[in-house]
């Protein structure tokens, strides 16, 4: 069973271990960073997961980012993940419970459309995220438009085109 803690209390180094052992030393590299490049994880809404035994299995971060549509205008969203497990305690559950974690504070404090990059199939079936609002979006970086995912109450309000990045608030 996992215990779930603000990630704000756990070493930032540890934090960077289960990333790097979750995605490679690489990591870096990937788009979902050139998306939020420059902001910080919002500590409110970013958790870590550890086993019975105290020691990190995972963690979740959630980012302000933006949909900036043809016209210039930001469109504030929340950028989901990355969602790290480490690999060897895959399949356990670590990495649902983040997701419901930071979820379900998400939708008591915030209205904002949630994007993520990750497989369709899993994201849609248990967290309601779809990739039929973003087939117009862009991304900093090569991308899988089948990956890009958003979630909202009501995705008519979302703009059809738009380049995602951070959201860097004046």
């Amino acid at each position: 069973m996992a215990t779930i803690v603000p990630l704000n209390t756990i070493d930032s180094a540890l934090i960077e271990e289960v990333l790097d052992r979750a995605f490679g030393s690489d990591r870096h590299a990937r788009t979902a960073y050139r998306i939020r490049e420059g902001t910080d994880w919002l500590p409110a809404l970013s958790f870590a997961a550890l086993d019975d035994d105290d020691y990190l299995t995972g963690t979740i971060q959630l980012w302000p980012v933006a949909l900036t549509d043809p016209q210039g205008r930001a469109h504030p969203m929340v950028m989901v993940g990355p969602v790290a497990v480490l690999p060897e305690r895959q399949q356990e559950g670590f990495g649902k419970a983040l997701m419901l974690a930071a979820l379900d504070t998400l939708d008591r404090q915030a209205a904002l459309p949630q994007v993520l990059i990750g497989d369709a199939d899993y994201y849609g079936r248990f967290f309601g995220f779809s990739s039929e609002p973003t087939q117009g979006w862009h991304c900093p970086g090569p991308f899988a438009r089948d990956r890009l995912l958003v979630r909202c109450a009501n995705p008519a309000v979302l703009p059809a085109d738009g380049m995602l990045g951070p959201w860097l608030r004046d």
